[in-house]
């Protein structure tokens, strides 16, 4: 009977994009772990931890001998960057030299952890192998970053996202559309913007915020004036963050599982594209095919 070469801590996950990708767990969990709206790593099995070298480097044999010519490798947990330079460099050296077809490595890579990483330290990282890194922007507006409990701000965002660009690798960021609610939806999806326009992401993409297990510890840091954006609300304010983009080529999806209205092109030669679709949504309901609400989901 056939085991996979890898005894993972469900659950695991990981960027849809990654989804030929051996995923190989060098954290255990987030080590930041206190983002209101995120549930990703929030069961006990999932306490954060480094995991031990020797483990990580089994599972790295063990994978070279069932799997043969893997071309890509994705660095798990939420928080593989947290790791000292020289700790990934090691993991890089072993990835390499257990699979030679090796074309590219990528992780998730929340801001903080970039604050004591020099552009240098990323430049070595890069040319070890590591090409792609999943930021979590969520929003460029304080108080919403804030209130979510997020444990970053515009500026330390764009720090993060400004080395990545200087040493050459590729960033893939994510933005929560209806973070704010009603309430800071004008601000967030307006700061969002600024930011994306001051950092241009290589790529970007919108997925709905959702809560699969409620709201309550949603609310609990937001406050009681949350109130959930409308399907409409979540269209106009993707329609303002469009409005306020100022990109050169990036490409952008809204294609996520968790929203309504598909949206692909490249950034900025699409944009006035893009936003006649939003504005057909918003003003000829049933005349863009939307997600149904049974096929919506994280």
């Amino acid at each position: 009977m056939y085991s996979f070469p890898i005894d993972y801590v469900e659950p695991v996950f990981r960027p849809p994009s990654e989804a030929k990708s051996l995923i190989l767990p060098v954290t255990n969990g987030c080590s930041w772990n206190k983002c209101t709206f995120c549930e990703m790593y929030t069961q006990p099995q999932k306490k954060f931890r480094a995991r031990k070298p020797d483990d990580v480097r089994t599972d790295i044999a063990n994978a070279a001998k069932s799997l043969g010519g893997v071309r890509r490798v994705f660095l798990a947990d939420g928080d593989a960057m947290v790791l000292p330079t020289r700790r990934l460099l090691e993991i890089m050296g072993e990835l390499n030299a257990a699979f030679p077809d090796l074309q590219r490595v990528s992780s998730y890579c929340l801001p903080r952890n970039l604050a004591k990483k020099t552009v240098e330290d990323l430049v070595q990282l890069r040319e070890a192998g590591l090409k792609i890194l999943y930021v979590g922007m969520e929003s460029g507006d304080d108080e919403v970053l804030k209130r979510i409990n997020k444990g970053e701000t515009w500026e330390s965002t764009r720090s993060a996202l400004q080395k990545i660009r200087e040493a050459g690798l590729t960033s893939s960021v994510m933005v929560l559309n209806g973070l704010g609610g009603e309430t800071l939806s004008r601000q967030h999806a307006i700061n969002t913007a600024t930011l994306c326009n001051e950092t241009q992401p290589d790529y970007l993409s919108t997925l709905v915020v959702s809560f699969p297990q409620g709201e309550e510890r949603f609310r609990a840091g937001f406050g009681e004036d949350f109130i959930p954006l409308s399907q409409q609300g979540l269209f106009e304010e993707i329609r303002m963050f469009l409005e306020h983009l100022e990109l050169e080529r990036t490409v952008f999806r809204s294609d996520h599982a968790s929203n309504y209205l598909v949206l692909k092109g490249t950034l900025g030669r699409d944009k006035q594209t893009l936003l006649d679709q939003v504005n057909l949504a918003i003003t000829s309901p049933g005349a863009v095919p939307l997600r149904p609400e049974w096929q919506r989901g994280l």
